[in-house]
């Protein structure tokens, strides 16, 4: 969710304003743009969805994480078909659906060789179309692969244990450390939007990228920081078992990393010349526009857990 900068004050209406333009404010936009019922209402919807499935069935989680990477896939080969840019689908559409699932049985092994396998297999099915365009075409399709399924994947890598992967059901030995790592890394993104929005939309002056992102304000970034941070420590008393101050490395760290997929995926849509990928989700926009965050943070997680396993 962008943090937006307060809006300038409206004029009030009156006897010499045109009827049209009197009926237009009585209605004004809210400041994030969105409808906020049915974007609070959605959010919860996804997020209730996603820790059920984590906490309670692991594959089932898994399956609406690869779900979700299909889908954003689609978004993006349909903003690049619309200006001219048409990548292999096929190729990438079975690399996306394999990835998550390769990554859940195979480890970080299986995840590699996936997005190698699937890489070679975009290159090899437009070596067989016709040459106009195909550089681009290549390049759109392993583009596509890295940033979306194989950045989400991550998620699922928690999952996976030496031994191989838990099975199917609920946890027969209660709930792994990984399942909860993951449940951090999420509120901890979804709090990232949240405070974020709510000190930019209140006092945000300063742009952070306004060629990219103009309603990013340097305020509503240190609100999200400063959330982020109460979260990270309460998440690493109750969740995790951990001393509070990981809370505030990991809460840094996926700030950081949210605020530059948020950032990626608005480049891309300016690119593009696309407010959202799509309007799948009320109040949202499309699946991309939910998952910008995610797909940068899972990795950084990932890492940052490996690096303070030892703690």
């Amino acid at each position: 969710m962008n943090q937006a900068e307060p809006a300038p004050a409206e004029r009030v209406p009156t006897r010499d304003t045109p009827k049209r333009v009197r009926r237009v404010r009585k209605n004004p936009t809210p400041k994030a743009g969105r409808n906020l019922p049915a974007a609070i209402g959605v959010g919860l919807a996804m997020l209730l969805a996603v820790l059920g499935g984590l906490l309670f069935l692991p594959l089932g989680f898994v399956l609406l994480t690869t779900a979700f990477a299909v889908l954003g896939v689609w978004e993006v080969f349909r903003a690049l078909e619309a200006q001219g840019t048409r990548m292999p689908i096929v190729p990438v559409m079975v690399g996306s659906l394999v990835m998550p699932v390769s990554a859940y049985f195979g480890g970080l092994e299986g995840l590699l060789f996936t997005m190698t396998a699937s890489s070679v297999a975009v290159l090899l099915w437009r070596s067989i179309e016709s040459a106009a365009g195909a550089p681009r075409s290549v390049f759109a399709g392993v583009f596509t692969l890295a940033w979306i399924p194989f950045l989400i994947s991550f998620a699922s890598l928690s999952l996976h244990t030496a031994s191989g992967p838990t099975p199917v059901g609920f946890w027969p030995d209660g709930i792994p450390e990984g399942a909860w790592q993951i449940a951090s890394m999420l509120l901890l993104v979804v709090s990232n939007d949240t405070f974020g929005y709510i000190v930019g939309a209140s006092f945000g002056k300063h742009p952070m990228a306004p060629k990219i992102s103009p309603k990013k304000s340097w305020e509503g970034f240190a609100g999200s920081v400063g959330g982020a941070m109460v979260i990270g420590v309460l998440a690493c008393i109750f969740l995790l078992d951990r001393p509070w101050w990981v809370g505030l490395v990991l809460a840094v760290g996926m700030v950081a990393a949210a605020t530059a997929g948020d950032l990626a995926e608005s480049m891309v849509k300016r690119e593009l010349g696309v407010k959202d990928m799509s309007s799948i989700l009320p109040g949202h926009g499309g699946v991309m526009d939910r998952l910008d965050s995610i797909v940068f943070a899972a990795p950084v997680a990932y890492v940052l857990f490996a690096l303070l396993s030892g703690v």
